[in-house]
């Protein structure tokens, strides 16, 4: 479970990728036609990325139409936006240069999408207005995934039965987390697709996951057993506190003279929030295994946890209220560790 995938070798793969195709392409043409775009990989989920990505460039796009004199939303204004946007699709026209860093984010996202379905789920679902997420956007989003791609049609397809206009994200990660563990859902087979993403650029899987460094010692993680958490009125000791209080305020200090807007210290606040740091892999498996399956129990105590000071106060918390919690268990020792490193 502590493997994660590296952003920065995934980047850099990705850039070697769309290098490649992109002046393979190029090479005897100056621009690349949308029926082009839809045949210019072998992997067809890539090229499905690049049209989604085109397809948010003209919604972007769309949405600065707004003026005071005129309405858009008039629903005559709007279907001829519509048919605008249909008759624009089919005249694509785009140069090397302005192409080529669309295909390397295809290419990343596909590569995300094929080894991290779960986090690739979380971010379609984080996309949502406001904190919302809407059946109409999530259609729009989805009719370009491919692989990997049944429990977000499952989730669509519930969200259409019941009729609703919006549902907030975390009862949207509730509902998918029940259609997961319904069908039994296990990720496609990467193999396959690692052999195809190889014959353009040599990719080896292990090479996109971070590594730790054997020769760099590293003192144990702490391992907190909940019979010995400190009780609620127990003080934190205060010299660290106070180490810790002067770094921040002369490193705030610092910032300020810079004229620097955010402080380092509600960065830093905002870098460390559990919610933050957790996968939907994370929740999943923290939510079956340690909340008994329910997930608004899970999210409520994450947001308690976030709300604490200090590790004490964190594990006085779980004490008195999921002291029955399995010690030796795998999600005990993962959760436990990700709760340490909010107060570190």
């Amino acid at each position: 479970m502590d493997e994660k995938i590296s952003l920065k070798a995934l980047e850099d793969y990705s850039d070697d990728y769309a290098s490649k195709v992109t002046a393979s392409f190029f090479f005897s043409k100056e621009k690349i036609t949308g029926p082009e775009i839809m045949k210019i990989c072998d992997i067809h989920q890539i090229n499905l990325f690049v049209i989604r990505e085109l397809l948010h460039a003209w919604k972007h796009e769309s949405q600065k139409l707004r003026s005071p004199f005129f309405d858009y939303s008039t629903p005559l204004v709007a279907d001829a936006l519509a048919k605008f946007q249909n008759l624009l699709s089919k005249h694509i026209s785009i140069s090397r240069e302005n192409f080529q860093p669309l295909l390397k984010k295809a290419v990343g996202q596909t590569l995300f999408l094929i080894l991290d379905p779960y986090d690739f789920y979380s971010d379609t679902l984080d996309n949502g207005s406001g904190g919302t997420v809407k059946p109409e956007e999530l259609k729009n989003e989805i009719k370009y995934v491919k692989i990997n791609c049944m429990p977000l049609e499952k989730l669509l397809q519930k969200l259409e039965e019941r009729k609703l206009n919006s549902i907030s994200g975390n009862e949207a990660f509730a509902l998918l987390d029940r259609i997961l563990e319904e069908v039994n859902f296990t990720p496609e087979e990467i193999d396959g697709y690692i052999g195809q993403f190889s014959k353009v650029v040599p990719l080896s899987l292990e090479n996109l996951y971070d590594k730790k460094n054997p020769a760099v010692a590293k003192p144990d993680p702490i391992r907190v057993e909940l019979t010995s958490m400190a009780p609620v009125n127990a003080q934190p000791e205060k010299t660290a506190d106070v180490k810790k209080q002067a770094v921040v305020q002369t490193t705030i200090n610092e910032q300020l003279t810079k004229g620097v807007a955010s402080t380092l210290a509600e960065d830093f606040q905002k870098r460390k929030k559990i919610r933050d740091t957790l996968t939907i892999n994370q929740k999943f498996m923290f939510t079956k295994i340690l909340f008994n399956g329910d997930f608004e129990l899970f999210s409520s105590a994450v947001d308690r946890l976030d709300e604490l000071d200090n590790l004490t106060q964190a594990n006085s918390y779980l004490v008195n209220n999921y002291g029955e919690w399995n010690k030796e268990s795998e999600e005990f020792q993962e959760f436990m560790g990700i709760v340490e490193r909010r107060f570190a």
